[in-house]
């Protein structure tokens, strides 16, 4: 048993790929040997034999780690008769709601030094749970901050976003020089945790970044303001930026460290290119570190081992980088 505190990994819905992905990692010698997961041991243990592969599973408490076991802190047994591989249900949706609350509150109680999580499935989720929208929001929550921002990382980049989960019209309206500043502030707060001094470029909101108010005035009204003020601070800020140029300067050129998107798939559809398999989702704001892996419940695929198990070695690099620990490579 270690004295460090352990990194909590919440093992996402039970009919998803989640399972899997913890269970063939650790058989792999993959894991994170500092990792313990909120879950389901009895689906981890029925997954284990249909997967036809072993793994010695020991059932304990929030902060307790024991050397050559997957540790599983068992949130509530759905049951058996609950897990549907490949299909969703309103119990495995509840599950995975309570996986990741119990994790969060361990965090916020310093029992573990933060959570990394694998997918939910919102509709699943709301099928008990009908406000639902998503993890960042219900963990921002459960901390009590109003204000976060997701980010995903590649090895390559950041990328954080003034929206996410909102309509286009929505994100549009959320553009405000506020919110941008808060972003801003937020991509330089976590970048500093390791970068002396991050280089940061924001995005316009509008073709060619608004080409001076030809194409739209979000940029000069909103934009710009807050830009202005972050170089007031002496951060490395520039832009606004045309989203379709700024990637490429970012990754090809190495000019800047961080993108700020100001909504989902501006700043989604480059990261998923070029790091689909190794991008992580950060969530920047909170009192605690959280990330996750950055692909979804792959319901078609689950339990028939057959996906990609290196996105969650890249999420727990990254939580124990954020949680000032150098990562404890299996």
């Amino acid at each position: 048993m270690t004295d460090a505190l352990p990194m909590a990994v919440t093992m996402g819905d039970p009919s998803g790929v989640g399972g899997e992905i913890v269970l063939r990692s650790f058989a792999a010698g993959e894991l994170d040997d500092r990792a313990i997961v909120f879950g389901d041991a009895s689906i981890l243990e029925a997954g284990a034999k249909h997967l036809d592969i072993a793994v010695p599973i020991r059932r304990v408490e929030d902060d307790e780690y024991v050397e050559g076991f997957l540790n599983v802190v068992a949130v509530g047994e759905p049951g058996l008769d609950d897990w549907t591989p490949g299909q969703a249900n309103a119990p495995s949706g509840r599950a995975a709601l309570a996986y990741v609350e119990r994790a969060t509150r361990a965090a916020l109680d310093d029992r573990v030094a933060g959570v990394v999580t694998l997918p939910m499935n919102k509709e699943a989720t709301q099928l008990t749970v009908p406000g639902f929208v998503g993890h960042t929001e219900f963990i921002a929550d459960l901390c009590d901050v109003p204000s976060v921002s997701m980010m995903l990382t590649t090895p390559d980049v950041a990328v954080t976003h003034v929206s996410t989960h909102v309509s286009l019209r929505d994100a549009i309206e959320a553009v405000s020089e506020e919110r941008v500043a808060r972003v801003i502030e937020l991509t330089q707060q976590v970048l500093s945790r390791f970068i002396e001094t991050p280089r940061i470029a924001v995005c316009g909101l509008n073709p060619h970044a608004g080409e001076n108010g030809l194409f739209g005035d979000e940029e000069i009204h909103h934009i710009i303001p807050a830009i202005e003020a972050a170089r007031g601070k002496g951060w490395s800020v520039e832009g606004p930026f045309p989203a379709d140029t700024v990637f490429y300067q970012a990754i090809e050129r190495d000019r800047y460290d961080a993108v700020v998107a100001m909504y989902h798939d501006q700043g989604h559809a480059p990261m998923k290119l070029v790091g689909f398999e190794t991008g992580v989702n950060v969530t920047v704001g909170l009192p605690i570190v959280r990330t996750s892996v950055d692909h979804g419940t792959a319901f078609d695929i689950a339990w028939q081992g057959v996906a990609f198990t290196h996105s969650l070695r890249a999420a727990l690099d990254y939580a124990w980088r954020l949680a000032g620990v150098r990562s404890p490579q299996p």
